[in-house]
Formats: C-alpha cells, sequence, structure tokens
C-alpha cells in the first residue's frame, strides 16, 4: 500500500523560508511521478511542483519558479520543497502526490490533480505579512 506522509509546514513571516517533506513508502515500481498540490482557502487546489522520470523532470508552477526546489533522495523515498522568499500569497494547506505512469504533455510532465493516484494528508503552510 502506498503511503504518503508529508511533514514541515508551519508558520513563517513574508520573505522567510520552510522546506516540507513528503515521506514515500509502498511503490511498486520506479515509474512514478511525485511533489506537491496546494490549496487555499476558497480556491482550487494547484500542482505547485512535481519530479518525475529518475529526477531529471521537474515542474514548477509560474507562481514560484525562481523561489521553490524540489528534491528528492535517490529512490524518491523522500522528496523535499524548500520554499524561499514565501509570500503570503503561498499560504495553502500544501498536499504530497504521486502519478503512477506519469503523463507527459509534448514531452513535458504537468500534474493535474484527476491524474493523481495517491495523496498524502495536508500540512498547514502560513505566511504572515
Amino acid at each position: 500500500e502506498v503511503q504518503l506522509q508529508a511533514s514541515g509546514g508551519g508558520l513563517v513571516q513574508a520573505g522567510g523560508s520552510l522546506r516540507l517533506s513528503c515521506a514515500a513508502s509502498g511503490f511498486t515500481t520506479d515509474d512514478f511521478a511525485i511533489g506537491w498540490f496546494r490549496q487555499a482557502p476558497g480556491k482550487e487546489r494547484e500542482g505547485v511542483s512535481f519530479i518525475s522520470d529518475s529526477d531529471v523532470s521537474t515542474y514548477y508552477a509560474d507562481s514560484v519558479k525562481g523561489r521553490f526546489t524540489i528534491s528528492s533522495d535517490n529512490a524518491k523515498n523522500t522528496v523535499y520543497l524548500q520554499m524561499n522568499r514565501l509570500k503570503p500569497e503561498d499560504t495553502a494547506v500544501y498536499y504530497c502526490a504521486a502519478e503512477i505512469d506519469p503523463s507527459y504533455y509534448s514531452g513535458v510532465y504537468i500534474p493535474r490533480l484527476s491524474n493523481m493516484d495517491y495523496w498524502g494528508k495536508g500540512t498547514q503552510v502560513t505566511v504572515s505579512s
């Protein structure tokens, strides 16, 4: 059984940093993409950052490019999201998610909510102004 355990959320001032971790277990294949969605109050859940294809391909939402960095250990047992220069608009519940046999669009991996096969419980990130 695949399990995703997210941790690392918290309260931080604008401009600060946080690192989220997602501990993954139970995968029976190496062919999966793993990363983070987030959902702010009153908004749709959106893809933030993912890593796939043996850590070669990465995805970042435009809103976090240059500020967030995703990484993983060699086996993608743990995935990290380093979040720097945080803004109040980054406030959301962050969810770790995984897609088995990820779908590529014109050779690019793009996380889609409906394609996710596994979800972890969310972790709250609050950025104060």
